[in-house]
């Protein structure tokens, strides 16, 4: 049955490609040289340049950063630091590199720097608080959160926040965080208190997060957010009803006030009520947006009769050409096993901006008929309509490729990206998508070679440098080159869970447990993924705490079942799950982006 997606393109983006769509921010890394010179030249003067003991080093620091030579990086960098006088921009840097490298000896040279240049600095506090939580100083860590809290600078706890979060150890972090909630260091922010809740949460201390949630409800009372956050946090702790009962209380306001009926849509969300959270988008004036997150909800709650009562009402309403409408009543009629709907819906958008995405959808809708030949002429007409802009044309390839896919054509899908390739050489999306499609049927040196013809036109693709990364250390014992291209992408964007979670799968080939456990926990957090859930399950197996593996296996089959990573772990080690509760005829699994390493 396919999945309900009210905005996105025909073929549902996976998680490597919503971590593509952020690629572009890895795009600035070239201009890191010139921003690390210019504070050095500028205390030069004008007429001195840089200067030449200063200059090597950090050329050195930054060609080792952008290969992923974290360790290298860390090196250089302290260096350039140390010669570069009384420059408080680079002591920073080199900081924050050694840092992210996990070399905390030079991270600890370079705060020291960073310290006699700008002793009240708040990312220096910030910073000196991770290493002393790193080393198992408590008490110092406490002492620099509660400085950096108390010196009235807005900004003060997310600064303690990237502090905490940059802790190896969740019983030490909960420590000082205890700390800092009894010696009321925490200061009258909502935010500020919904955010170490929430960190609380991840730290799986439900003791400390109760404290917190009842700080938060005696410094904010009457608060409908204290509320949703309460409701969010019963959740968590098993304590379903009394969370809906919480919601129950809130709801009234929602009818008059929007942004705290979304705002309670998605805590209803967040507690699994999501019929809840659909009645709640219906009260107040409605429009497609609405409509569309109505429909989504309904259809994640699997409440067919519900969707199906909203899919005729808007019907109704559909007699004027509103393409948008249109749209999203062929999406609902797809997922309602329409598909003859779903198609005279699309067919219905005659012209305009959609129109474009409406004959995409038509191909699926034919491929979902059965009518498979239609559906590839239809995908075709799209590759080869010169009048249709060309990212268009291109995903049309892409879509063609999934629906081979999805039917088990293995040829078939190689077939189309090759041809979208002949038509568009070089580029990084069909690469990608044909570098998965190798990886899948088990080509690895395919898959490597076309991840890397990404890199050679783009060698700063988060993407691709995360993907490649993620296959060698998963599928070869290249495991130091894994780790320097993991640790390309993980520079550029630090804490992305994706690449998080590759950093620790990678730690963990290397026989580092205990680091890959910290590592796999914080992507854990930031992103509840059956790919990760079973990697933390696969460490935890490893390291002989049997029944928290079980724990986070079971978390990843409720995710998904049919997880490849899950489903390698249990017969890797023999392991029986015990049936879910509930447990009946498995759902069918919604039609997505192929399915691959990342």
């Amino acid at each position: 049955m396919p999945e309900l997606q009210i905005y996105n393109r025909a073929a549902v983006p996976s998680r490597t490609a919503a971590l593509r769509s952020r690629g572009a921010g890895w795009r600035r890394l070239p201009l890191l040289l010139a921003l690390a010179l210019a504070p050095v030249a500028q205390a030069a003067g004008p007429d001195k340049g840089m200067p030449p003991d200063t200059l090597a080093p950090l050329m050195a620091g930054e060609f080792a950063l952008q290969s992923g030579q974290l360790d290298e990086a860390a090196r250089w960098y302290l260096e350039a630091a140390r010669a570069a006088g009384d420059d408080e921009p680079l002591a920073e840097r080199a900081t924050r590199i050694a840092i992210l490298a996990n070399d905390d000896t030079r991270a600890a040279q370079a705060l020291r720097l960073w310290r006699a240049r700008a002793p009240e600095s708040p990312g220096m506090l910030a910073a000196s608080a991770t290493l002393a939580l790193r080393a198992g100083k408590l008490r110092q860590a406490g002492k620099d959160l509660e400085t950096l809290l108390e010196d009235g600078d807005p900004r003060g706890w997310r600064y303690a926040s990237v502090a905490l979060n940059g802790g190896r150890d969740p019983q030490a972090t909960a420590r000082v965080l205890d700390r800092l909630v009894k010696r009321g260091a925490i200061p009258d922010d909502l935010a500020a208190w919904q955010e170490f809740g929430r960190m609380a949460l991840r730290l799986d201390d439900p003791k400390l997060a109760r404290r917190i949630m009842d700080e938060v409800v005696r410094r904010f009372p009457g608060e409908p957010r204290v509320a949703l956050l309460r409701a969010t946090q019963l959740q968590q702790a098993g304590q379903a009803d009394e969370a809906r009962a919480i919601l129950a209380q809130v709801e009234p306001q929602a009818a008059v006030d929007p942004e705290m009926r979304a705002m309670l849509a998605i805590a209803y969300e967040t507690v699994r009520d999501l019929e809840a959270a659909a009645r709640v988008m219906a009260q107040g004036p409605q429009d497609t947006s609405s409509y569309g997150v109505r429909a989504s909800l309904l259809a994640r709650a699997g409440d067919n009769r519900a969707l199906a009562t909203l899919y005729e009402e808007l019907a109704e309403d559909a007699t004027r050409p509103d393409p948008t409408r249109r749209l999203l009543l062929g999406r609902i009629a797809e997922f309602l096993e329409r598909p003859a709907e779903a198609l005279d819906w699309y067919r219905g958008v005659a012209g305009g901006p959609h129109r474009t995405e409406a004959r995409m959808r038509a191909a699926v809708a034919l491929h979902n008929l059965e009518r498979r030949d239609e559906a590839y002429a239809e995908a075709r007409a799209l590759q080869d309509d010169a009048s249709v802009a060309d990212e268009a044309r291109r995903e049309a390839y892409l879509l063609e490729a999934e629906m081979r896919q999805r039917e088990g054509d293995d040829a078939g899908e190689l077939e189309v990206l090759g041809r979208g390739l002949a038509a568009w050489p070089d580029d990084p999306d069909l690469l990608y998508a044909r570098g998965l499609a190798w990886e899948r049927q088990d080509w690895i040196d395919r898959a490597e070679a076309d991840l890397r013809r990404v890199l050679v036109t783009d060698p700063e693709n988060v993407a691709a440098l995360n993907a490649l990364g993620y296959t060698l250390a998963d599928r070869t014992d290249r495991y130091r080159e894994a780790l320097e291209l993991i640790d390309r992408a993980r520079t550029a964007e630090p804490d992305n869970a994706a690449i998080i979670d590759s950093y620790g799968w990678v730690l963990y080939r290397l026989g580092r447990n205990q680091e890959a456990l910290v590592e796999l926990r914080r992507a854990w957090g930031l992103m509840k993924d059956p790919e990760v859930a079973a990697h933390l399950g696969e460490v935890l197996w490893r390291m002989g705490r049997r029944a928290d593996a079980q724990r986070y296996f079971e978390e990843a089959r409720a995710l998904d079942p049919d997880n490849r990573a899950l489903r390698r772990a249990l017969e890797q080690f023999g392991i029986t799950l015990p049936p879910a509760e509930g447990a009946g005829e498995a759902p069918a699994k919604p039609a997505t982006a192929p399915e691959a390493a990342r």
